[in-house]
């Protein structure tokens, strides 16, 4: 119990004296976590609606793959794109292992599932409302999709948020691909492993709160700038 006072307090100091070190890590773990969760999402959320409106062989397979793929570990996914990004990996060359990309790569890699597979959902249930109109107006494929992204934001922008609050508690994938560098790719969650790691339970919790605090922010701001809070649509 004390460390949790402890936390709280180490937790209001930090962000009333606006830190550095905290300031520097917050903004990079939202760099990180909404540039994954923005590619996710151009990925994720029009292949959920193209699986939901289009018909082809093996689509129950690739519909009961992809919801197997939201569960997927992050330790493996950050030693499958280590051991791609390393000097002695295909893509080597680049140089990117140990920085701020790999992270977001990672991060992608683990999160697009999860916002393919909600997307799907609820784009599914719009569909079969929208089928027959949507066929007696002779749409193309492509304004279906984008009537059913357009008229289903407000469900599809659940799907994003789950991938970022996903994103934004990851720590075993970041952790091998970025290796927690200070002043590099050390972000919340890798600091709060490295504070617990040497017993600091106090600061670590204190990282804690302010992740917390951090990806509650960033919903309600979404919520807001929405208007999902008009009304009765809560």
């Amino acid at each position: 119990m004390n460390d949790i006072f402890e936390g709280l307090t180490q937790a209001a100091r930090l962000v009333v004296t606006l830190d550095a070190d905290l300031a520097e890590i917050t903004l990079r773990s939202l760099q990180v976590t909404v540039t994954a969760t923005l590619i996710a999402s151009a990925i994720g959320l029009p292949l959920g609606a193209w699986i939901a409106v289009n018909r082809f062989r093996l689509r129950r397979i690739v519909i009961v793959v992809l919801n197997a793929l939201m569960g997927l570990p992050p330790v493996v996914v950050g030693l499958v794109v280590y051991v791609t990004l390393s000097r002695s990996g295909p893509l080597g060359v680049l140089g990117l292992l140990f920085t701020p990309t790999a992270m977001i790569i990672a991060q992608v890699i683990i999160i697009t599932p999860i916002i393919a597979s909600i997307s799907h959902q609820a784009i599914r249930e719009l569909w079969a409302d929208y089928h027959d109109l949507l066929i007696s107006l002779h749409a193309t494929r492509r304004q279906r999709i984008g009537t059913l992204l357009w008229d289903g934001r407000r469900a599809l922008m659940t799907a994003a948020l789950a991938g970022f609050g996903r994103a934004i508690g990851e720590v075993g994938a970041i952790m091998i691909v970025g290796g927690n560098i200070d002043h590099a790719t050390r972000v919340l969650t890798t600091a709060i492993a490295l504070e617990t790691g040497k017993g600091d339970f106090g600061l670590a919790l204190a990282l804690g709160f302010v992740l917390i605090a951090l990806a509650v922010a960033v919903n309600l701001a979404l919520h807001v700038l929405s208007g999902t809070e008009r009304g009765s649509r809560w």
